[in-house]
């Protein structure tokens, strides 16, 4: 009684300053879903990296207040930057890996449309999908 179920179904769609369209994307994972859809929109449009390398990106989430607010980082990632998360006074966990880091880090597609209409993909390696030609 009076809790809601983490229902996280929100597909993200991009567009460039055009208004033109650049693709879908998604990101899933409870928790995970907002900073993963927010950190994959950072390496596709900031960063410019294709969708496959945004993707593959290691990944942090931030559990939520009751689990502590602990900043769980996914491998790979240098033992300089987590000393120095853990120094500023972040609880940090990781960097994980394996089965521990799928279920944490959720998984995503990406589809990219390139302004002469081709299409590229990408599908996390975190689960079993791929992203090829029909």
């Amino acid at each position: 009684p009076r809790k809601r179920p983490f229902h996280t179904v929100m597909p993200g769609m991009l567009t460039r300053p055009d208004g033109s369209l650049l693709g879908p994307f998604g990101v899933m994972g409870g928790v995970m879903q907002p900073q993963g859809h927010l950190q994959v929109v950072v390496a596709l449009v900031d960063d410019a990296l294709d969708p496959q390398a945004a993707l593959d990106r290691p990944r942090f989430c931030i559990a939520t207040p009751e689990e502590g607010a602990v900043v769980r980082i996914e491998a790979p990632i240098p033992e300089v930057t987590l000393s120095a998360l853990a120094r500023l006074g972040h609880p940090v966990r990781g960097p994980l890996s394996g089965i521990e880091a799928q279920a944490v880090f959720g998984r995503g597609q990406v589809i990219l449309r390139d302004p002469d209409g081709m299409l590229r993909g990408g599908s996390d390696r975190r689960c079993d999908g791929c992203a090829g030609m029909a």
